[in-house]
């Protein structure tokens, strides 16, 4: 017999306020088959599910449905209560009469009579639910972590330190990241590489990190604590063992081309290490640009090794390692400023993105630190430009976080090293962050003269003596409420931040799902911030979205701590709630293969059946739908449950 207890929550006055939770236990009391109706001000909290206990055992309760708020949020902390208690807890239904009734229908006897639907449709349902296990499955306690910047590492340095094992997988020559290109970090100032470099170096010297450089992940299978990775390893043409990283190669080479590390603006040589501190400080050969690869002659590094460490016959190779847990650290991209084309970046001298200023205030950068225009003078006057990219409708909606806190820092190293006039073109500034509001005073205090407004152009076509030899910029200043002309010797735009390629292309290989501005969708933006869709991959640093240094630190970490809770406990429950395909109905179509949003079935090639992988399913319920002939059936949402739950709604 089957015996129904259904429980309403006020939510405090989240739902009571627009539903009248009164009247809906009373209704619920009417329906079929349930034998107590109650309400209760807290029904998640401890009285709330003691109430639910307690039936159970004196009514001999063995449904339960809870008419509260949304499932994602409680349904675990029910379907707990209800095991406590000893009944199975998908023997549970939820109601959800707070996001789809109170927070959304003004009407109160609009909001109340759509409650009751739903609290009829689940009381039908849940007559239907069958007893369900979990299952468990070995945790591998090997982690990955995929990026190697200054999230990835502090997220491989915290499980290393830890005692267990991390693959680390960067795609760039060394591990660092953009913050290795950066001078100064705003708000203290201090300096960028002093805080990284031994970060970097613990990290290549751990010896419970393995580090896999100028190397790509290209497959994911399996599921969590199982993972399968093949990992591609381009040719370095350097042998890593022997090498003893001397760079007497690097120095000698003859060929010089524009180093991707100073964003152009100075040259390496075709065998090459990004920059000094680079972790591993073995050497790169580059293919494309190498004498010896396209004339086969030259061969000068290799005769200069005495270790024989230059290797001229190596290939890319697949490395494949098996790892229980995944952390996506894959940062992020400056958006490209020639996608503006008004404000003349790549066509006009002197107007520079972010990191190539970057690069210009290093002192190991391509000017030593000497901040000069491309003719090698001192910069009288310079313009910082917020928002390049982002906060725009044409580009990115999103704003980028750490724009204008950079601008301001540029502001301050301008006026303190050269003394030049310094102008902020702004939106609006968003000092966010500890010590960021306090940094602003500062700069409002050094002389820098804001102009609240959006450039428009960015041009040399003088309209006076006193504009000649200059870039123009013509800004609407919003605050004067008037068009304005600024004559300076330098432009600096604060491009925004976007996804990394390397994030785009990891999304499809662990079934992760981005947001509208391409940044990897985490599982809840409050509760689960560094969780994603798949279970045992986890999101940090800017793949996730546009954040400043502190930020990043802390989101590595917080992955790095669900990596570890998860590698502790040594085993994953899998939830039952899975497909399941009758092998003699098959027909062997494949549509359900095609279909499977993770890859969670697989075809028997011998009896020309498909099968689910019950480790890999979510229960989405795709494959359901898709088969022609109804040969799969999806458990805890059978034809049988929904069917009632449709009739339950429209009564």
């Amino acid at each position: 017999m089957i015996k129904i207890g259904v429980y309403v929550c006020h939510c405090g006055s989240n739902i009571a306020q627009t539903v009248d939770v009164e009247a809906l236990s009373k209704y619920a009391a009417t329906l079929p088959n349930v034998v107590v109706s109650r309400e209760y001000k807290y029904m998640c909290s401890d009285p709330g599910q003691d109430i639910i206990k307690k039936d159970i055992k004196e009514l001999d309760l063995n449904r339960v449905v809870v008419a509260a708020c949304s499932p994602l949020m409680h349904e675990p902390t029910f379907r707990r209560a209800v095991a406590a208690a000893g009944l199975n807890p998908f023997y549970f239904q939820m109601a959800n009469i707070r996001e789809h009734c109170s927070w959304v229908i003004d009407d109160k006897a609009k909001a109340t009579a759509k409650a009751k639907s739903l609290i009829s449709g689940a009381v039908r349902r849940v007559e239907h639910h069958e007893e369900l296990e979990s299952k468990e499955a070995p945790v591998n306690p090997k982690t990955l972590v995929v990026g190697g910047g200054i999230t990835g590492i502090e997220a491989a340095l915290k499980i290393a330190n830890a005692g267990k094992q991390v693959i680390m997988v960067e795609r760039t020559p060394s591990i660092g990241g953009h913050m290795a290109q950066f001078d100064k970090t705003f708000p203290t100032l201090d300096c960028s590489a002093c805080i990284l470099t031994p970060k970097m170096v613990d990290a290549g010297r751990h010896k419970n990190i393995t580090l896999h450089s100028y190397s790509e992940v290209v497959e994911i299978s399996g599921y969590v604590g199982n993972f399968k990775v093949k990992i591609k390893k381009k040719p370095r043409y350097v042998d890593e063992e022997k090498c003893n990283g001397c760079q007497l190669c690097t120095t000698k080479c003859p060929v010089k081309v524009k180093s991707e590390f100073e964003a152009g603006m100075g040259t390496r040589g075709a065998v090459y290490t990004p920059f000094a501190q680079a972790v591993p400080a073995t050497p790169v050969i580059d293919f494309e640009h190498c004498t010896y690869f396209k004339t086969g002659k030259c061969q000068i590094c290799a005769k200069l090794c005495d270790k024989g460490a230059v290797d001229y016959t190596q290939a890319e190779k697949i490395i494949e390692i098996e790892v229980g847990v995944i952390i996506v650290a894959t940062g992020f991209e400056l958006f490209d400023c020639n996608k503006i084309p008004q404000f003349g970046y790549g066509r006009l001298d002197n107007v520079l993105n972010s990191l190539e200023f970057e690069r210009l205030l290093n002192a190991s950068g391509p000017t030593s630190g000497k901040i000069q225009l491309k003719n090698g003078e001192v910069p009288q006057s310079v313009a910082i430009i917020h928002c390049v990219g982002s906060r725009d409708e044409n580009y990115n909606a999103h704003c980028s976080r750490v724009c204008c806190m950079y601008g301001l820092k540029y502001a301050h190293l301008l006026r303190d090293r050269i003394d030049a006039k310094v102008y902020e073109l702004y939106i609006d500034m968003r000092c966010f962050g500890k010590g960021y509001e306090e940094f602003y005073t500062r700069i409002l205090e050094e002389g820098v003269t804001f102009i609240r407004g959006k450039a428009a152009e960015i041009t040399k076509e003088a309209q006076t003596k006193d504009e000649e030899g200059k870039l123009i910029i013509k800004v609407e200043d919003t605050l004067l409420a008037k068009t304005r002309r600024l004559p300076v010797d330098m432009v600096v735009l604060c491009a925004g931040l976007e996804a990394s390629s390397g994030t785009k292309q990891l999304m499809q290989a662990i079934t992760c799902s981005n947001s509208k501005d391409g940044f990897l969708l985490e599982k809840h933006p409050k509760l689960a911030p560094v969780s994603t869709a798949t279970d045992g991959v986890y999101i940090a640093g800017c793949c996730q979205g546009p954040k400043d240094i502190p930020d990043c630190v802390a989101q590595g970490l917080a992955a790095a701590s669900e990596a570890l809770s998860l590698i502790d406990k040594g085993k994953v429950d899998i939830e039952p709630i899975t497909a399941i395909i009758d092998e003699d109905k098959c027909s062997g179509c494949k549509i359900c293969n095609t279909m499977c949003p993770y890859t969670a079935i697989e075809f028997d090639a011998v009896k020309k059946v498909s099968r689910v992988n019950e480790a890999l399913c979510k229960g989405c319920g795709t494959c359901v739908a898709a088969c022609p002939i109804g040969a799969i059936k999806g458990r805890h949402f059978t034809d049988k449950a929904i069917f009632a739950e449709i009739e339950g709604i429209l009564v």
